[in-house]
Order: structure tokens, then sequence, then C-alpha cells
């Protein structure tokens, strides 16, 4: 039985959803699947400009997972520039930096960073110590598709 995956930290969720051609309607367009941690990758590598090493510490993954993730987005990139096709971000194998959490016995909000909940810590409210809470739900992000834990998704898969 193989090992399950290790989830990727993502610093946040993308404000587009989606890039294609100009002047060519979406139905004539071929579709390229680029999930979320491949996104976050081309973030960290090529527009903040990290080392790999520093990449994938804040992504809390190997060095040789980020260079295949890294690998992976800049050929789904360079396919659908040269060759036309429209970018669908969606999906991935990622939990997100900070996560909000809501006290059931008081209402109280508050963050909890993914170390935490990587670590699998008890998560208490800070006010109450109630440790009876629910995750807030995560920013919608495309119409239909599910984002954040142990999601794999995306077209061509």
């Amino acid at each position: 039985m193989a090992r399950p995956a290790k989830l990727r930290c993502v610093d946040r969720l993308p404000d587009i959803e989606s890039f294609r051609p100009v002047g060519i309607p979406i139905n004539d367009l071929q579709v390229i699947g680029l999930s979320l941690d491949e996104l976050e990758s081309i973030r960290l590598k090529d527009l903040e400009g990290l080392e790999q090493e520093q990449c994938a510490e804040r992504m809390r993954i190997s060095r040789p997972t980020f260079h295949r993730i890294l690998q992976s987005a800049r050929k789904k990139l360079a396919d659908a520039l040269i060759n036309g096709k429209a970018i669908q971000i969606e999906g991935g194998n990622f939990e997100l930096a900070q996560r909000r959490f809501r006290c059931d016995n008081d209402g109280h909000e508050w963050n909890v960073p993914f170390e935490v909940r990587a670590n699998k810590l008890p998560v208490s409210c800070p006010k109450c110590l109630s440790e009876d809470n629910q995750p807030t739900p995560l920013p919608h992000f495309g119409v239909g598709r599910r984002c954040g834990r142990r999601f794999r998704g995306g077209r061509g898969r």
C-alpha cells in the first residue's frame, strides 16, 4: 500500500481561476489544469525568486518533491503559452498556511498556522480554552470546484 501524499502548504488562494488566449472562444480551446500547489511553486520560485530549498521549506515538502511540482507546472505553462491553450487553476494536494477556526462555545474566531494542524496538536479556543470548535469554510474558488485538503483534481489527469 502506498504512503499517503504529504500536504503542500499554500500561502493563499489566487484571485483568479483561469487564463485563456484573447480572441478565441473558450469552447474552441484545449484546457490545461494547473493545481494550486503547482501555482504556489511558480509563485515562490519564479515570482519571489527563492532558492528551491527555501521554496520546499515554505511548502513543507522535500526539495526533490518541490522540483517535481515546479517542473510539472512549468511544462504545463509552456504548453499553454506555445500551443494557445487555456489554463484552469484548480485542485491539488494542499492546505492553506493559515486556517480560520470558530469556537462553537462562544463564537470566537482565530487563525491556526499550518504547523499546528500538520502536527495534529489539539486546537482549543484561545479565549475560553474549549476544544469544541470547527474550521470556517474556505473561500469559494471556482464554480463547482473543491479546494483544500486531499483534493486531487483537474483536467487531463
